[in-house]
């Protein structure tokens, strides 16, 4: 298995939001560390570099990585780069609802990565209750064979946390696609609040926002899910964006017709391009692991943009050596704030998501990725 002692260091750093219990330096070492990994692994990324007057030397001594060139998360919908531990990995993808997906491979380490970093922010919160069992609506995909959707792959790794009674999907496989089992859905509910485990759901938030809506259109009675119940969405609205609420909204509905702290409902940012995970607070914020570093930057020129200025969503991490996704810039708009400014304690960095860019916007975005790729597009082909 590829080793890279410094990315493995950080990403093995077990308190997820304290920067002051990471080594002096550390994330600055793998940084360079992973891009080195890549310019002799992964074919095209050096010439990657080269074009935006980066050499490999530079690599130790830069400190500022938002000068490293990203790539684009839309750019990974029409071509699959790879470093060579990429070339037999795990692939996953996007679920595809602009019409695209996303195809990413994720080595062993990169995925015991990523994977051990969600497990220090459940630890974090306190929920890994290996000794509590719960019941599990996974408001996502039954699968069928092998599990290749990001989302899906995601909502049965946090299963791990807590055992299983019984698990229920909210998007039923049908033998020819996935049909959403509203009904299905409202009765695990019922009977989830009879048998007095906690329960767990995972998953879309537009699919429970619509269990919730069709409880109340027929008269089905507020529940009261057992204490220490979580909800843990993720995964946005998807094809139900004209129908997306706020999240105050949905967490209050959540705790009227479930009986749900709304402390115990969260959201989960992540995307099958950049797999660590981003979780919300008890202020409902998502506060940056030592693990990444987020950058926001203006959709017409690309600048980094300071605290409190709207732009597209940016994140620099070394833990994935399988694709030369350590530095990405999203298609979402978003606004980073002081950790000071949140009132849960931790200290790191949040961030305000604003949703997907759009028409002007993705205009924008789509003529920054122009300038950023230029006529360097080959050097990944």
């Amino acid at each position: 298995m590829t080793h890279l002692p410094y990315s493995d260091a950080l990403c093995a750093l077990p308190q997820p939001y304290c920067r002051d219990s990471a080594p002096a330096g550390l994330f600055d070492q793998a940084m360079a560390e992973t891009s080195r990994f890549h310019c002799r692994h992964t074919p095209g990324y050096e010439h990657w570099l080269n074009s935006h007057g980066i050499n490999v030397h530079d690599l130790d001594s830069l400190d500022a990585w938002s000068t490293l060139p990203p790539i684009f998360a839309s750019f990974f919908k029409r071509h699959l780069l790879l470093s060579s531990t990429g070339e037999h990995a795990l692939e996953l993808t996007s679920s595809g609802t602009s019409g695209e997906q996303s195809r990413m491979r994720y080595d062993t380490r990169s995925m015991a990565g990523a994977q051990f970093m969600v497990e220090r922010i459940f630890d974090h919160y306190g929920w890994n209750t290996p000794e509590t069992p719960c019941n599990y609506l996974l408001l996502s995909y039954e699968p069928k064979d092998c599990i290749t959707l990001g989302t899906a792959y995601t909502d049965q790794f946090l299963c791990r946390f807590a055992p299983k009674n019984r698990v229920i999907y909210a998007l039923r496989n049908t033998g020819d696609g996935h049909q959403f089992d509203v009904f299905g859905v409202i009765a695990a509910l019922q009977s989830f609040a009879e048998e007095g485990l906690p329960v767990r759901i995972f998953g879309f938030p537009a699919f429970l926002w619509q269990a919730l809506q069709r409880m109340q259109a027929t008269g089905v009675a507020d529940l009261q899910l057992p204490p220490n119940s979580l909800v843990f969405l993720g995964g946005g609205w998807k094809t139900q964006a004209a129908q997306e609420i706020p999240k105050t909204q949905l967490y209050a509905q959540i705790h009227r017709q479930l009986g749900i702290e709304q402390s115990n409902c969260r959201d989960g940012y992540g995307a099958v391009e950049h797999a660590v995970p981003y979780v919300e607070c008890a202020e409902h914020h998502f506060h940056v692991p030592v693990y990444s570093r987020v950058y926001v930057r203006d959709p017409g020129d690309f600048r980094v943009l300071p605290y409190g200025r709207p732009g597209l969503l940016g994140f620099v991490s070394p833990y994935i050596s399988s694709s030369p996704a350590h530095a990405v810039v999203m298609s979402d708009l978003a606004t980073l704030h002081p950790g000071e400014s949140c009132n849960c304690g931790l200290e790191s960095d949040w961030f305000e998501l604003h949703g997907r860019a759009g028409t002007s916007a993705g205009r924008s975005c789509a003529m920054a990725a122009a300038e950023l790729l230029g006529d360097h597009c080959h050097v990944f082909d």
